[in-house]
This record gives C-alpha cells, sequence and structure tokens, in this order.
C-alpha cells in the first residue's frame, strides 16, 4: 500500500493573518505538521499544495515537498476544501505518472496531530478494510441537552431523545469531526469526491490533541500543550 500526506496551506487567512507561518513554540504553525507527516511509517511522499511562495520555501526548508504551485483560484476564502486534494491527484497523476493507492489529507491548523495518530489511522483503514477513515474525538457538549431559543425566548428541544438522560454519564457517546486526520483510497476520493462513504471510519483522538487553530487564543493554548508535552 502506497500513501501520500497532502499538507493544503494557502497564504491568506482572516481569522489570523499569515496564520500557517506564524510561530508557534519556536517554529511556523506548517512547520509541526510536516514533521509528524515525515515521520510517519505509512506514509511514501509529503507534499505541500500551497499558492505562496512564502510558505512553499518553509515546507521545503522542513524537508517537504511542493512539487506544484496551487492556481489562485483554488486558494480562495471560498474554494471547497476537497478542490486542492484533487487538484494535487490529478496533476501528481498528470505530470509525474504517480498513482498512491491512499491519499491523506493533513491540515496545518493541527499542529497537536502526532505521527502516531497518522500511522495509527492507516492501520485502521487496513485492519477494517475501510474506504475512508475520518479522525474525530468526543465531544463536549452533548447535543441531546442542547436547547432552542425563539423570538420571545422561549426554550425548546434541539434534538427530541427517544429516551429520557437524566444523568451525564448516561448518555450515548457521540464524536465531532476534529479536522486532523482525513484519509482515503485515492480512487475513491476522484469518484466520489468526498471524504465520507458507506464505510467510513472514525479513529478516536483525545480533545488535547485536537485543537484545531482559528484564532489567536488558538495560538496560545496549543503553545501551553506543546510546552507541557515536551516538559513531560
Amino acid at each position: 500500500m502506497t500513501a501520500l500526506g497532502i499538507i493544503p496551506c494557502r497564504g491568506g487567512s482572516k481569522g489570523v493573518p499569515r496564520k500557517n507561518v506564524k510561530r508557534l513554540a519556536g517554529k511556523p504553525l506548517l512547520a509541526w505538521t510536516v514533521e509528524a507527516a515525515l515521520r510517519a511509517l505509512r506514509l511514501d511522499r509529503v507534499i505541500v499544495s500551497t499558492d505562496s511562495p512564502e510558505i512553499a520555501e518553509i515546507a521545503r526548508s522542513y524537508g517537504a515537498d511542493v512539487p506544484f504551485m496551487r492556481p489562485a483560484r483554488l486558494a480562495q476564502d471560498d474554494t471547497p476544501g476537497m478542490e486542492p486534494i484533487l487538484h494535487a491527484l490529478r496533476w501528481l497523476e498528470a505530470n509525474e505518472d504517480y498513482r498512491p493507492d491512499y491519499a491523506a489529507m493533513l491540515q496545518a491548523t493541527s499542529p497537536l496531530r502526532t505521527t502516531r495518530n497518522i500511522d495509527e489511522a492507516f492501520e485502521l483503514a487496513e485492519e477494517a478494510d475501510a474506504l475512508s477513515v475520518v479522525s474525530v474525538c468526543p465531544v463536549v457538549e452533548h447535543p441531546f441537552w442542547m436547547k432552542r431559543m425563539n423570538g420571545d425566548g422561549c426554550l425548546t428541544e434541539f434534538m427530541t431523545a427517544h429516551e429520557a438522560y437524566p444523568r451525564r454519564q448516561d448518555l450515548p457517546p457521540l464524536y465531532s469531526l476534529n479536522g486532523a486526520i482525513f484519509l482515503a483510497r485515492r480512487g475513491i476520493l476522484l469518484s466520489t469526491q468526498s471524504w465520507y462513504t458507506e464505510r467510513t471510519y472514525g479513529y478516536v483522538m483525545p480533545r488535547e490533541y485536537s485543537l484545531d487553530i482559528d484564532s489567536a487564543g488558538d495560538f496560545l493554548a496549543a503553545e501551553r500543550i506543546l510546552m507541557e508535552r515536551d516538559n513531560g
């Protein structure tokens, strides 16, 4: 089984300017994902898809491959997340005759994801004969206890449960996407243009590894966790 790791990393960012190159615990944010991916035993190749020469230079300096520059039309605020992945797979096939069995999207905004997480997600795909695997983490706020509020401020149920759950520990376990790992068979991605199939398995990650950086506060939280991890 051959596997390609794709790190989509565009230059623009609304929430945090130049987010992907902003320093986090001594390194550019992007570097944490590049280094974790390059150490993964299950990945044969790691590339960065970017429209930014600055990001391309940083990616190469940390060991990633940048075989092409992403077209500007695929680096807009409203560009669907799947488009850079499909573009990378098609470009590599057309220009290098490269067709990996699996492709994984590893977002640079998940710096707490580890090499072990990546390898374990691939092990799950192999053991379960999965078409795709997506990383998740346990939810904090359970939707069965959430409420709606109408214009008058009156509360109603958000979800109508079939059973009553008087205690938090009685609630059925639910999981949310954490954005850290998406992987699928290459043919499935090209044909369905989706990470979700009839055989998509969830790889469960701890919440402390699941931070998706989207704000200055997230940077501070990630830096604290990384420093504690290094000192531990």
